[in-house]
């Protein structure tokens, strides 16, 4: 699964205990609390050099942010494009009244500026990048981020960033494309607590991005949701404000499953291991017939052995699978030993 097997952490919580003992249980600003928001604006000031201010942020489940995005973009006929290989863009896309377009990414999964290109048209309004990737694990760089935004200033187009691996980082830095605007304008930015904070039931995150932007997304809110808890936006206010320990212990934890899996995969010859950046995925390619659909069902039938099939993330994900190691020490080593047995017998 794309969650970390860590609980969240207990003072994250008591945050939310307190918050329901006094009231918090009640109706509060579709926009989330005044002070939580000035939380995420001195956040993404200090730590994504993103020029925003309280005008340019609300909290939204991630999820739901990509949707609601999309809806602020969108126009009859509208098309955006999502990555391939990438998350599943392409619903709420198609949800929002527009038309999905894949761009593929470069044979290391890296953006492809010249593929990008080809595949806007007059109906384009959004590209969606997703860095750290998922399920590939890249961290995009600062030049072809750059090249990226250029390009959609170029052709009159916005840019959905989804960021909800920003922590989850390990040689690399990672580059928030709302950086490079002075103030936000063509970037929407998407920031996640689940990965960061290990909140990922509390269906916690947040937007930085142009006034009108934020207040369209505002009165979509209002009509579907009215408000998020109050409980979860004061834990959510603890978490930006004081998680910093928690996010760097867990990430020291995930590069040591990382090695577990890198070395455990690296004893089976029919997969292929590439670097993974960020995240907490392994992507690699298998060396056997059949497709990825079929390669992850049999391992979970035969070996109990959950994987996803690479295909699910768009054509180009084929012939590879996705392995999470965000589960624990035991689990990993007990599954890479496990998909050992079966890629013996596999043909």
């Amino acid at each position: 699964m794309g969650e970390p097997s860590f609980d969240t952490p207990l003072p994250i919580v008591n945050a939310a205990y307190e918050s329901m003992k006094s009231g918090g249980g009640h109706y509060t600003s579709s926009w989330g609390s005044k002070s939580l928001r000035e939380a995420i604006v001195q956040k993404v000031r200090r730590k994504n050099r993103i020029g925003a201010d309280i005008e340019n942020a609300i909290f939204i489940t991630t999820k739901l942010a990509i949707y609601a995005s999309l809806l602020t973009v969108s126009k009859t006929s509208f098309e955006a494009l999502v990555p391939d290989p990438g998350y599943y863009y392409s619903e709420p896309v198609i949800l929002s009244g527009g038309r999905p377009v894949r761009y593929k990414l470069a044979s290391d999964f890296t953006l492809d500026l010249d593929e990008i290109r080809s595949k806007i048209t007059p109906r384009t309004r959004a590209i969606v990048v997703n860095t750290p990737s998922n399920p590939a694990g890249k961290v995009f760089d600062r030049k072809s981020l750059r090249g990226l935004l250029d390009l959609c200033l170029e052709k009159g187009v916005k840019v959905i960033s989804d960021e909800p691996y920003e922590d989850i980082v390990y040689e690399k830095k990672h580059v928030s494309l709302g950086s490079m605007e002075e103030s936000p304008s063509s970037v929407i930015s998407l920031f996640s607590l689940s990965k960061s904070f290990s909140m990922t039931g509390w269906r916690a995150g947040y937007v930085v991005a142009e006034g009108e932007t934020i207040r369209s997304i505002n009165r979509f809110l209002e009509t579907a949701v009215t408000c998020y808890p109050p409980f979860i936006l004061a834990a959510s206010e603890f978490a930006i404000r004081n998680g910093g320990p928690f996010t760097a212990e867990f990430r020291d934890e995930l590069k040591e499953r990382r090695a577990l899996l890198r070395d455990g995969l690296s004893e089976i010859p029919a997969l292929e291991w590439e670097d993974v950046e960020g995240a907490f995925y392994g992507f690699p390619k298998f060396k056997k017939r059949g497709g990825s659909r079929e390669v992850a069902m049999r391992l979970l039938n035969e070996q109990n052995v959950a994987v996803l099939p690479g295909v699910i993330f768009g054509p180009s994900g084929e012939g590879r699978i996705r392995i999470s190691f965000g589960s624990s020490r035991e689990t990993i080593v007990g599954a890479t030993r496990r998909m050992k047995d079966f890629f013996k017998i596999i043909r």
